[in-house]
């Protein structure tokens, strides 16, 4: 066996860095965080080479005492906590005790610090672990940290970093994320000389969704509040029109740190699946203030991961208040027209100036200037709410104003055109029928109500393993809704009888790819989910476009859909309905710019 040997401190330090300092962006996170964790209301972050030569954070909090400076860069010294029975209750963002140990081992650091009572600050230098320099220094209250040419001492660590570029745009998504985790601190993000992002820390939530993701997002927003005894749950989620391909837009902030959790993705994800396409996900913003105690922070090692001590309670809260979101309003999509003569449309948020976050003391809040077509125009941030659509039972869709609706005719023999309060709603017939059809079939099977076909000769189905395998595992959701499916030798298969509503189609090629749909999405453990999947059979019945319908037609099949409990999208997740609204149209033809 080799001798075993001591490591000495600054082996042991670089090995720690190496778990805590993974890239630029873990030192931004870190430092910031810190700087949070101090009391700053105002935070400068400024990095440059994609962080890699050089990061800096100021901030206007609390300081750090001459005593302390030395001891804040030991291992698993910290201000946070004091013992292990804190762990379970830790509210900051930052505790383990190695983060600025493990970046002075492997960068060059400088800190100025001071807080209010000393009159003096001081400037400490460290290099790779070793302390350089520990001066007095005239600094103002609050922290700054520099790291310059960061990994300079462990050059087979440098060479895994990804690119300047990219490394700085991970860097500038953590900043927009603590940006919406806290929207009471304000922040100033600056990248290679360039401001980046700027925001107002008024506690306005849309101005900083609309700072950080634009317009189209803040017009797309429908609230959420709900709350008992153990949490509050509020801020945003989106129209569907606005989902993602992937879930990296489903935001959760526990008690303002950002996390992933299963739990709450599934809770969102369930509440959506009637509105979005398949393999599309809710672009949400949820805030979700719960007791401490009845979570558990400590699961990953950066805290990014979750575990919540009542699950069940969590999801259904989670899911209740998606739900009562995305049903309680007109889920319509708007369409917006350009104004062609901007060249540059987008209209961009830029603070006329921002102070650094020790002028704040001295400094009012900068205002807003909203800039388009170069032409400056003062407003408040409340002046970004969009004005939602009326509530369901009086909007487009609301029984109470059916006989309102103006039937004003078909285009392209795909689309009905109907006036109404001042708008022009477009109908997709096949969307619309798709949906009404589903409905039909969804609501026998969920009362038991289905009836059979009988076909004669039956269809002989040739299955493949995996097929045949999805077949036995849910042939009893198959029968339950009016299948009668007999072995015929090998894997083959007879169909002698379907339900009414898929009487007619082409049963063979659908029936084999929906066992196809059910074994990809692995449906089988889900209550109903198969019998719902097998249910969108019912769609390929619906009319098509292209597909010359009567006027009276279409009125009976927009009555059947105003009496859907979702009729805004069909199963698929594409739109039913998008409206025009009258000052769209006076736009596109210039009688207003």
């Amino acid at each position: 066996m080799p001798n075993i040997n001591v490591l000495d401190e600054e082996t042991i330090n670089k090995i720690a860095a190496g778990e805590v300092v993974e890239r630029p962006v873990s030192v931004v996170k870190e430092l910031v965080e810190n700087a949070i964790d101090a009391g700053s209301r105002n935070i400068s972050i400024e990095i440059k080479g994609g962080g890699i030569d050089y990061i800096r954070v100021s901030d206007n909090g609390s300081g750090i005492l001459k005593n302390n400076i030395p001891l804040a860069f030991y291992r698993h010294a910290t201000s946070k906590i004091k013992s292990i029975e804190d762990l379970a209750c830790a509210t900051s963002l930052g505790f383990r005790g190695e983060a600025l140990s493990s970046i002075a081992a492997v960068a060059q650091v400088e800190l100025l610090t001071k807080t209010s009572e000393e009159v003096l600050g001081y400037r400490y230098v460290i290099n790779g672990g070793k302390e350089m320099s520990f001066d007095e220094a005239g600094v103002p209250d609050g922290t700054t940290m520099i790291v310059r040419n960061l990994f300079y001492n462990t050059p087979a660590r440098k060479k895994f970093l990804k690119s300047a570029v990219t490394e700085a745009n991970n860097i500038t998504e953590l900043i927009e994320r603590l940006v919406l985790s806290h929207p009471d601190i304000s922040f100033k993000y600056v990248n290679n000389g360039t401001l980046k992002i700027s925001s107002l820390g008024t506690s306005d939530v849309k101005s900083d969704i609309y700072t950080v993701f634009g317009k189209d997002i803040v017009n797309a927003l429908v609230d959420v509040g709900y709350e008992d005894e153990n949490m509050r749950i509020s801020g945003f989620v989106c129209k569907s029109e606005i989902a993602r391909g992937n879930r990296n837009y489903e935001l959760f902030f526990v008690n303002n740190r950002l996390v992933r959790s299963k739990v709450l993705s599934s809770a969102v994800e369930e509440a959506y699946k009637p509105y979005l396409m398949l393999h599309k996900f809710p672009f949400v913003i949820l805030y979700i203030d719960i007791d401490p105690t009845l979570l558990d922070v400590n699961v990953h090692p950066a805290k990014t991961e979750i575990r919540f001590l009542n699950e069940r309670d969590i999801y259904d809260a989670v899911f209740s208040a998606a739900t009562d979101a995305v049903t309680r309003k007109e889920l319509i999509p708007e369409v917006n027209i350009v104004n062609e003569q901007a060249k540059n449309p987008e209209e961009i948020i830029k603070p006329s100036f921002i102070p650094e976050p020790f002028m704040a003391k001295t400094m009012r809040n900068p205002k807003e200037e909203i800039i388009v077509k170069n032409e400056p125009e003062k407003i408040e941030p409340k002046s970004l709410e969009p004005v939602q659509e009326t509530l369901f039972k009086e909007g487009f869709l609301g029984e109470a104003n059916r006989a309102k609706h103006r039937i004003i005719g078909q285009v392209f023999d795909t689309y009905w055109i109907i006036e109404y309060d001042g708008k022009m709603y477009i109908v997709d017939q096949h969307a619309a029928h798709e949906k009404v059809l589903y409905e039909r079939f969804r609501k026998r099977i969920l009362e038991s109500l289905v009836t059979s076909q009988l076909i004669s000769p039956p269809y002989i189905v040739s299955l493949s393993a995996s097929q045949e395998e999805t077949l036995k595992s849910n042939l009893s959701d198959f029968t339950d809704i009016g299948f009668e499916i007999e072995h015929f030798g090998g894997r083959e298969y007879a169909i002698s009888a379907v339900p009414t509503e898929l009487f007619g189609m082409n049963e063979k090629e659908y029936f084999t790819s929906v066992l196809d749909e059910i074994d990809k999405e692995g449906l089988s453990s889900e209550p109903y989910a198969v019998k719902l999947r097998i249910a969108t059979m019912a769609c390929k019945a619906a009319v098509k476009g292209n597909m010359r319908m009567s006027t009276a037609e279409a009125d009976a099949l927009i009555d059947e859909l105003l009496r859907l409990e979702n009729p805004y999208n069909c199963p698929h997740g594409r739109p039913t309905v998008v409206s025009f609204s009258k000052t769209e149209l006076e736009k596109m033809f210039k009688r207003i710019v």
